[in-house]
């Protein structure tokens, strides 16, 4: 309403933004790339309805109906010589959480099979290296060996940097997917990690990619980062042609230099960024991974009907999450499958 107490002018901006959001849509669909400054607009867009409706019809143009469910395994814990600040494994916090050196291959065989017969499409061996040892990747691939032989389950990993000739070995195992996240924008990771640059995990993407292995590559949003860094992130993360994109939203962890970053994304946020990531990369696996359960608590399936077309279920590398049967019982009650 304006001083004159006359609607109309508010009426007419309500409509100019749904009419540029859906022109925005019917571009993507088009298969054109929106640019920064639009997406910057979408991003501020206070017609939250519109943007989550027209990335669920991006979604669903090209990636059907079907929700990716997977499940992590924490493969060996703690101890990392990184010191990325929102990592409760790191060596250089003390964080409580429990560290153990690499699980035996029966321990990963059993709990891939768990995964498979709760519903899980793939399986991903996470464990906190800056790049495993020979010994332990030479495990890790008897591991894989035997998940493939015995469960029948995909098999994805995140096994910190990778080299061209270790990729070579996982693509010959089977191994479908590399993890290797950006974590944040260019222009604010040195706040969140000195013990190595930005580039470095560039270059381990394309090592993977240049492999023949699928690339799981996505970030954190919540850590302090400003809305137009979310974007530079994905914007960046477009340019690696990733098959999936998981995102995590911080959960602050107690020992950690981020232990006290709270509330600093509202659900709207949320909501909001994934929308726009959608159209920024219309034909990717959007995973909604850490923090789901935390931050949006049972908004999960508008989520999946606004952007996101995969999740990470029965819990995350150091925290708890939904069961399996919880989250399969959601995607099945919005109309989508697994």
């Amino acid at each position: 309403m304006n001083d004159d107490g006359d609607w109309s002018n508010n009426n007419i901006s309500i409509t100019s933004t749904i009419s540029f959001i859906e022109k925005m849509m019917e571009k993507v669909m088009a298969g054109q790339d929106i640019s920064f400054q639009e997406a910057q607009t979408l991003l501020s867009t206070r017609e939250i309805l519109t943007l989550a409706r027209c990335a669920n019809i991006i979604t669903r143009k090209f990636n059907g109906d079907i929700v990716d469910i997977e499940s992590l395994v924490n493969a060996k814990s703690g101890n990392c010589p990184e010191d990325c600040s929102f990592c409760a494994q790191s060596a250089f916090y003390d964080t409580g959480i429990s560290k153990y050196s690499l699980l035996p291959t029966e321990k990963l065989v059993e709990q891939a099979r768990n995964a498979k017969e709760g519903g899980s499409t793939s399986f991903c061996l996470v464990c906190a290296y800056r790049s495993p040892p020979d010994k332990d990747f030479e495990q890790l691939c008897e591991s894989i060996s035997q998940i493939k032989k015995r469960v029948g389950i995909e098999v994805n990993v995140s096994l910190g940097f990778m080299t061209f000739e270790r990729a070579l070995k996982l693509k010959r195992l089977g191994v479908k997917r590399y993890n290797h996240n950006l974590e944040t924008a260019k222009s604010y990771f040195a706040q969140i990690c000195q013990t190595h640059e930005y580039q470095d995990r560039v270059n381990t993407a394309k090592i993977v990619k240049e492999a023949g292995l699928e690339l799981c590559c996505g970030g954190i949003i919540g850590m302090g980062e400003s809305p137009s860094q979310r974007l530079e992130l994905a914007f960046s993360l477009a340019d690696l042609k990733p098959d999936e994109v998981p995102i995590n939203i911080l959960i602050p962890r107690a020992g950690t230099p981020l232990m006290f970053r709270n509330n600093l994304l509202t659900d709207d946020d949320i909501v909001k960024t994934i929308a726009v990531w959608r159209f920024i990369m219309p034909k990717t696996i959007l995973k909604i991974a850490g923090g789901r359960e935390f931050h949006l608590r049972d908004n999960g399936k508008y989520i999946l009907q606004a952007g996101a077309n995969g999740i990470i279920s029965g819990g995350y590398l150091t925290t708890g999450g939904n069961k399996h049967n919880k989250d399969i019982e959601m995607i099945k009650e919005i109309g989508l499958k697994v």
